[in-house]
Parts: C-alpha cells; sequence; structure tokens
C-alpha cells in the first residue's frame, strides 16, 4: 500500500473509532515507548477495548483484554499477518525468523524444528545446562567482590551460554561479548525512532549486528552439513520436506539467530523479574529455596523438575507481572469485526499481554505479586486468554516447554548457592524501548550459601 492509500486508510480509521492523535508527528510514539501499559490502560478505561493511536508515522489500531486477545492470537479466520506486522519492529533485523512467517509457510517450518522441543530432546538438554549453570555460579563468586550484583546482565551471559550449548552444541569462548551485543542491538533496533542507518543510531547498530550474526552462523553452516551433531542447528541445516527440499543456508541462518535470541532473551527477562519479586519477597525466596533443598540434589534431571511447584507458580507470576513482550503486532488481511466495530484490511494491529495481565477487571490488585494466583483451583478460573505471557494459536512460543524447564533448571542451582536483597525502598524501573527489562540492570545484593 503506497503512502497516500496509508493515509487515507488512517483517516478512515479515525473516523469510526475513538482515539487520540497525541503530540505532532511523534503522536503517542513516546508513550508507546516508555510508557505503554499506563496509556494502554488510561485509553480503555476512556475509550474501551479498541482504540487507534498514532504511533512511528502510522495509525495503529490497540485491542485490549482476553476476548480481543482471543481474536488476534487465535485467528480462526487467518485475517491477521504476523511477518506484516512484526515486520515494521524487527524484519530487518530477524528475517523470516519463524514468528514472521504466515500460514501455510509458518506450519511447515514450525513442523521441522517442532523436533528440537520433543520430550526426548528437552531431557537431554537439562544435563548439557547443568554444567554451563554450574560454571556460571563460579563465575557469580568472582563477581560478588564488587559492590553490587548485576543481575540483568550476569543472567544474559549464562542463558546464552546454554542456548550456544544446547542449540548449537559448541561454546562461544572469546566471541562471547561480540555476539551478546550483536542480539542486544538488534533488539534494540526495533523500536527505533529514526528508522534509517544514521551513523551512531539505534537503526545502524542493528543493521551492523544482524550482519555479525549472520557471518557467526553462515560460517558454520557447510560444517554442520558435513558433519552433524544432535543440535538444532546440524537438524536444520539436514532438515528435508517430503520433496527432499532442504532449508537453504540463508534458511538457516534466519531461524538460528530468530531462536537464540528467543532462547535466551525470553528467559534472562523471566529470571530477572524473578530475582526482583524474591528480593522483595524474602519469604518466597526462602519458600523456594527449601523446596529445592529438599530434592537433596545440587542440580535437577528432567524428572525432578515437576515437584517444583514453588519455582513455578513464582515463574507464572513473575511472567504475569512482567511478560518478556509486552506488544504483540499483526496486520489485518481482510476485514475483521471486534466489539461491534469493523476494522478494514490492511490495518495494523496490536494486543498486549502486559496490558492484559494488568486489568483490574481480570486481576485483583493487579500490581501485588502472588503467586497463589496460580495454585491450581486458581488455574481453572481463568479466560483461556486472560493469560498470555507465550501468545497463543497457531503462533504461540515453540519454546514454552524449553523456557520454563530451562528457568527451573537454573533457579534451583541458584537458590541452593545464593541469598539475595534489595533495600527495602528499591523499585526496580523497566525499560520498554526494547523487551521489558530492568532499566538499572537489577543492582543486587548476592551472599553465598555455606555448604
Amino acid at each position: 500500500m503506497d503512502l497516500v492509500a496509508t493515509h487515507r486508510a488512517g483517516q478512515r480509521l479515525k473516523q469510526t473509532l475513538p482515539g487520540e492523535k497525541g503530540l505532532p508527528l511523534l503522536g503517542h510514539s513516546l508513550d508507546f515507548l516508555y510508557r505503554p501499559v499506563e496509556t494502554a490502560l488510561r485509553f480503555e478505561r476512556k475509550h474501551g477495548p479498541v482504540f487507534w493511536l498514532s504511533i512511528f508515522g502510522m495509525t495503529a489500531v490497540v485491542l485490549v483484554g482476553p476476548e480481543a486477545n482471543k481474536l488476534v492470537l487465535l485467528d480462526r479466520e487467518k485475517a491477521f499477518s504476523n511477518s506484516k506486522g512484526w515486520d515494521f519492529f524487527i524484519g530487518q533485523f530477524f528475517k523470516r525468523g519463524i514468528m514472521l512467517l504466515d500460514f501455510d509457510e509458518h506450519r511447515f517450518h514450525r513442523g521441522i524444528m517442532q523436533a528440537a522441543f520433543k520430550k526426548q530432546a528437552l531431557m537431554q538438554y537439562v544435563d548439557r545446562m547443568n554444567p554451563v549453570i554450574e560454571y556460571s555460579m563460579r563465575q557469580w563468586s568472582q563477581q560478588r567482590s564488587q559492590q553490587k550484583f548485576m543481575v540483568l546482565s550476569s543472567v544474559k551471559q549464562m542463558t546464552l551460554n546454554i542456548a550456544t550449548e544446547v542449540f548449537m552444541g559448541e561454546h562461544l569462548g572469546p566471541e562471547t561479548d561480540k555476539i551478546n551485543q550483536a542480539f542486544v542491538d538488534c533488539v534494540l533496533a526495533g523500536t527505533a525512532l529514526i528508522r534509517y542507518p544514521v551513523p551512531g543510531g539505534r537503526w545502524s547498530r542493528g543493521l551492523k549486528a544482524r550482519k555479525t550474526l549472520a557471518a557467526f552462523f553462515g560460517s558454520r553452516i557447510a560444517e554442520r552439513r558435513h558433519n552433524p551433531g544432535p543440535d538444532l542447528f546440524s537438524q536444520l541445516c539436514l532438515a528435508e520436506d517430503e520433496n527432499g527440499q532442504r532449508f537453504t543456508d540463508e534458511d538457516v541462518v534466519n531461524h538460528m539467530i530468530f531462536l537464540m535470541m528467543a532462547a535466551h532473551d525470553t528467559s534472562t527477562l523471566t529470571i530477572s523479574a524473578m530475582f526482583y519479586y524474591l528480593a522483595k519477597h524474602p519469604q518466597w525466596q526462602q519458600r523456594l529455596r527449601t523446596e529445592s533443598q529438599s530434592l537433596n540434589k545440587p542440580a535437577v534431571s528432567y524428572e525432578d523438575l515437576d515437584q517444583l511447584t514453588g519455582i513455578e507458580q513464582v515463574m507464572k507470576e513473575a511472567l504475569r507481572l512482567m511478560p518478556p513482550v509486552h506488544g504483540i503486532p499483526r496486520r489485518t488481511v481482510k476485514p475483521v469485526e471486534f466489539n461491534g466495530v469493523t476494522i478494514p484490511a490492511d490495518t495494523f494491529i496490536i494486543v498486549s499481554p502486559y496490558v492484559t495481565h494488568h486489568m483490574e477487571q481480570h486481576w485483583p490488585n493487579p500490581e501485588h505479586f502472588d503467586p497463589e494466583r496460580f495454585g491450581s483451583e486458581a488455574d481453572k478460573l481463568q479466560h483461556p486468554y486472560q493469560y498470555v505471557p507465550f501468545g497463543g494459536g497457531a503462533h504461540k512460543c515453540i519454546g514454552l516447554h524449553f523456557a520454563e524447564l530451562q528457568i527451573k533448571t537454573i533457579m534451583h542451582q541458584v537458590l541452593l548457592n545464593y541469598r539475595w536483597e534489595v533495600p527495602a525502598r528499591y523499585t526496580m524501573p523497566v525499560n520498554f524501548t526494547t523487551l521489558p527489562n530492568p532499566a538499572d540492570g537489577l543492582p543486587v545484593t548476592l551472599t553465598r550459601i555455606k555448604s
């Protein structure tokens, strides 16, 4: 659609839906970047569950609440395009990753990848994770000599090392910092206000980072095709469809960049949120530590994970309070009816797990940390799309069981080895200009538990 047609479509939306244009030129871009949840909740109270706002030079329609999530994520009518939604934000940096494919093509690519997340594979991942976690624990002990232990960067390093071991079957070594920064720059670039490669800007850094990651994975493909291992990278290099067609080198690179980002970034953010809430609620921290101590094992096996029910409850509540993706974009490919209004084709749509998870009408006292919300009885009372930290429908996160497994495996060892705390008046600032994360890196006082 050309710029004139896009402008006319935006004008029609403004005539038929409630909304506000915001600041000249910027619209609500700053609210979207810095106050997205507060802004959406305010608009929902004022305008109802569907409204428009101007962001990044376009008119976007925001749909709020469980029914909106169900409509968009379940997408029974195949009316919402993932690729045309996400492409605006991350298409340049995570080209044709699994989340950016649609309909039949998405189903085919997801089917090949699914083998890496089945039970047999997950069981092996735990055994391969534990030595990496133990190594990181030793590194953390050295960092404790500093005044404060920075949770975000330390956990991110650990989860990247785990993803590299599990999905690539190798250790990063001296390349670790460069690859880690490349992933950070690619994610940051998605919400750049200036979406042009101005030297030194977010967009420019993201494009350079994409080249770094493409070269990193591309240089290893020939060897994996010739000498494959049990890792996901090798599976992607060898995978064939029913006609004997394989992924191209470009396909393999695209999928590895996206999966490696998703495998370590989302777990990092969830663990960071758990660190924060367990520091603010030390009684829960000790409750989980007692649970892990009762296993009498320094590291868990796959069979132990179901016993870590307290960690699971805290993980779910942390994902409710701070889901790793706060906005899910789509673009309509046909007209859609919602809440008595018609949303035309080629409309940019946003639904938000973060906003839904903080709505008082669905979550009593929504800002309060209460893992008991996720007891067995509480789970039964919820709308199926009231709690959507991993999305839903055909595009529900392919690695959600991997994420849960990884978080439990890490937190078990952390709880056995450390206590941590923050000052009583400390409130963690959240940075929304990328995936929601601790804006200050989450400094804590970390204390080693004597064995």
